[in-house]
């Protein structure tokens, strides 16, 4: 009887999720072919309208900066066993946490930004900390919490900016725009400055926060002690106890680092594009970024390579939404929910697919043995 076959590291966390992308725009293309559309052309506008032009790419990353910034928050809870579904709240706190530094406090120009990001950090990090301790001393369920303080932050958030933070005679829920010297460069701003002309998009300089947050996050889970007692924690608390790894502790702080890369949202929307404190500029990036940390296997690079999936499916479904009438922005949740699905609920199925295919290639590869 043959060892059962083993899917190395690379299978499981590029081919696995490659099949069960591949199978959610089959069964996409089924749903056009129903509507009397052509999968191939609705295919091509998707592809073009997301990566086809300078303009469009430069969008596709600025909607794949947020994903990074939310799964990397996702994944990190995730190593320590943690369900870390409040990403909205937490960017919510960190856009409150960066507006009042950026507008009440008497920073310099040039500590403007940094303090802006930190503060933003800190706070989103604070409101991650209470449902992680929660979790770990009161035995309270990390998932409810996580709801409940999406609904907080979005009521505070309601509260602050209607009762405090508006400027007065304004009727819309916002504060005043940020000093300049709070706004991110563009990227079209950062290539003038080495001689490029870049098309002008909302992507910002928080795409390189957003690409170091990776790096680091990578260099903390895989490659540090504090990592290693986040993935023990994840793996087997009951272990991590007898390795001399308290369960409590990292819970909270796997949470506040979770949370403060979750704030990175509002330093892309805030700092980068709107320029001030708005209402619901979180618009759903924090739910996403689940289905991003699922899809990219909670390994950074990964996390980037799905972040750009669904950066996609934003730019791309837009400009399908208006090149083809009949595949409406519904059309484009409902692909970006069969992604998620297949990506996550049926992960299982798709890693027996390919474990099947992999025992097959080792049944005919193996050297046939003649009958004596």
């Amino acid at each position: 009887m043959s060892a059962p076959v083993s899917l190395p590291r690379w299978a499981d966390v590029a081919l696995v999720p490659a099949v069960s992308v591949a199978a959610a725009f089959l069964v996409a293309g089924i749903v056009v072919l129903f509507i009397g559309e052509d999968p191939l052309t609705v295919t091509r506008v998707l592809i073009f309208g997301s990566l086809g032009t300078g303009e469009s790419l430069g969008f596709t990353l600025f909607y794949a900066t947020n994903f990074i910034f939310t799964g990397l928050a996702v994944a990190v809870a995730f190593h320590a066993g943690l369900f870390n579904i409040g990403g909205e709240g937490q960017a919510m706190l960190g856009g409150i946490g960066l507006a009042l530094a950026v507008l009440f406090l008497p920073l310099p120009g040039f500590l403007v930004i940094p303090i802006g990001v930190l503060a933003a950090a800190a706070f989103g990090a604070l409101w991650a900390v209470v449902p992680g301790y929660l979790q770990a001393y009161r035995g309270s369920h990390i998932v409810i919490t996580t709801i409940m303080f999406n609904w907080l932050a979005a009521i505070l958030s309601v509260y602050l900016l209607v009762n405090h933070l508006r400027p007065p005679g304004s009727m819309s829920p916002e504060t005043v725009l940020f000093p300049r010297e709070a706004w991110l460069p563009s990227m079209h701003e950062i290539g003038a400055l080495f001689g490029l002309s870049l098309p002008r998009s909302q992507l910002n300089a928080s795409l390189f926060i957003a690409l170091i947050s990776a790096f680091l996050v990578w260099l903390l889970i895989f490659r540090s002690r504090l990592g290693y007692a986040i993935r023990t924690v994840g793996a087997n608390p009951t272990a991590a106890v007898y390795a001399g790894i308290s369960p409590q502790r990292v819970t909270v702080v796997a949470m506040a680092i979770s949370g403060a890369l979750a704030a990175g949202l509002a330093v892309n929307e805030l700092m980068g594009f709107h320029n001030r404190l708005i209402l619901e500029f979180t618009s759903g990036y924090g739910f996403v970024g689940i289905a991003v940390a699922l899809m990219g296997r909670g390994h950074p690079v990964g996390i980037i390579l799905a972040s750009l999936l669904f950066g996609m499916l934003y730019q791309g479904g837009a400009e399908l939404a208006f090149e083809v009438p009949a595949i409406t922005r519904d059309m484009i949740v409902v692909i970006g929910g069969v992604l998620i699905l297949f990506a996550g609920a049926l992960d299982g199925l798709f890693k027996r697919i390919v474990r099947a295919g992999f025992l097959l290639g080792a049944r005919v590869g193996a050297p046939q043995t003649k009958e004596a």
